[in-house]
């Protein structure tokens, strides 16, 4: 008999200016940085800190890789999809 299942990684999907900024990735490094970021954000997509906002939908996040050098605005939905606003290199 096995043990439970880990958790699910959310689902990452991209906001229209965060799909611009993806096409413009032209670098392996860089490529493989927001890679690694978004890993981390799908398995715990409360890590990132909350950003002041008035809003009535979901909270907007913010985490900053320090190892990559990458920071990332996202939102997570009711069904726990992390919506990408942004990622800014640091």
């Amino acid at each position: 008999m096995t043990g439970p299942h880990p958790p699910r990684r959310a689902r990452i999907a991209f906001s229209d200016s965060a799909a611009e900024q993806l096409e413009k990735i032209t670098g392996e490094a860089e490529i493989h940085a927001l890679d690694r970021t978004l890993v981390v954000i799908s398995v715990d997509p409360e890590i990132g800190r909350p950003v002041a906002a008035h809003t009535t939908g979901p909270q907007l996040r913010r985490y900053t890789d320090e190892l990559e050098a990458v920071r990332v605005l996202y939102f997570v939905t009711a069904l726990r999809t992390v919506g990408v606003v942004a990622y800014i290199e640091v």
